[in-house]
């Protein structure tokens, strides 16, 4: 294992080893609580340009599941078809691996990708570091290639455009009730969650303009980076929303871009939100359900029209994670029901959209 050093903007220095690919790397140096899912959270587009640090001490224990396909085109047990993050950090990588399900270790995996891989760094201390300071630009340099470093821009770059499809996809064609879904970055178990509710999910680039296609309910998926990169998307979904009453859900990504159609405007929060336990309650209700969440931007809710409300807020700050319109089926949630390390409870905005395709 090489010596590296992660250089933040502020000029903080952290120590580790190399166990990933050997090369350097600049990114968005963000942090997850979740203490499980690496193979699920390094597949995620949500991540393009971002360098993961997973804050559980021990990642790489369980190995890597085999990347294979479904019938439907999906991958089984990935997000996406490959590696998104920049790079990864964690404290403790764990060279062994056991499960019952693992093909090889992560460090192969990240190698055969050509994605660089740190551990060793004290992640408690890099943590506090970007919880105080606010997220900021990152590089990773090799010790015996000093000179080496790269740089990146992370704020106004369209990610969106760069992890969306470029062509129409269709899934589960023929299968009744049609769903245009905008794929901003969209996860893998986005799409089986609608497809194993019935429908035919169509699947358009993030700026496609699809107001003229013959569909029954718009999906607006997750996606990385800025939302405000996004105008082409936000027009087509004004123009929506203009001429047609037709069901529309949407996550993350689709929350902010939903928003910002309905007037409001988006604000970068100082550290996101990227875990499996972030706290958020129906408004008007006492409930509180624990989701999984990863997103750095999030929708104003006080700049919403009049015709618009908040459908849930985090319990922890009080951001907005969710919106609904006061007469329409249009809604959205800024965590991911489909997402979990436990619990499923949240599928329901699944059930919900589903039943408004059908009403």
């Amino acid at each position: 294992m090489k010596n590296v050093t992660l250089i933040l903007s502020d000029g903080s220095k952290f120590h580790g080893r190399s166990f990933g690919y050997e090369a350097p790397v600049a990114g968005e140096v963000v942090f997850n609580t979740a203490m499980m899912g690496y193979p699920e959270s390094l597949t995620d587009p949500s991540y393009a340009g971002q360098i993961l640090t997973f804050t559980y001490p021990l990642i790489g224990n369980y190995g890597v599941p085999p990347f294979t396909m479904e019938p439907n085109g999906l991958p089984t047990f990935m997000e996406s078809g490959k590696i998104y993050v920049a790079a990864m950090i964690c404290s403790d990588y764990s060279e062994q691996y056991s499960h019952w399900n693992a093909t090889e270790s992560l460090a192969s995996w990240l190698q055969r990708e050509h994605i660089p891989g740190i551990t060793g760094i004290d992640t408690r201390q890099l943590t506090k570091v970007l919880r105080e300071h606010g997220v900021m630009m990152g590089s990773i340099v090799f010790d015996d290639e000093p000179d080496k470093i790269t740089h990146a821009d992370y704020s106004g770059v369209n990610f969106v455009d760069k992890v969306s499809c470029k062509e129409i996809i269709r899934y589960h064609e023929g299968a009744g009730k049609k769903v245009v879904l905008v794929d901003c970055g969209v996860k893998a178990n986005i799409i089986r969650c609608l497809i194993h509710r019935g429908v035919e999910v169509i699947r358009v680039p993030w700026d496609y303009d699809y107001t003229s296609m013959d569909f029954d309910g718009l999906f607006l998926a997750n996606g990385p980076g800025d939302p405000d990169t996004c105008q082409a998307a936000v027009d087509v979904i004004k123009k929506q929303i203009s001429t047609s009453r037709k069901p529309i859900c949407g996550i993350c990504m689709g929350n902010q871009l939903l928003g910002k159609a309905a007037g409001a405007t988006i604000y970068k929060l100082k550290y996101g939100h990227r875990s499996h336990n972030q706290p958020v309650r129906l408004v008007g209700t006492n409930h509180c359900y624990i989701t999984s969440q990863n997103h750095g931007y999030a929708v104003d809710a006080t700049t919403l029209s009049n015709d618009w409300e908040e459908l849930f807020v985090n319990m922890n700050d009080g951001s907005n994670e969710g919106i609904r319109h006061k007469t329409n089926p249009w809604f959205s949630s800024q965590f991911h029901p489909e997402a979990c390390s436990g619990p499923v409870d949240t599928e329901f905005m699944f059930d919900k959209f589903i039943e408004t395709l059908k009403g």
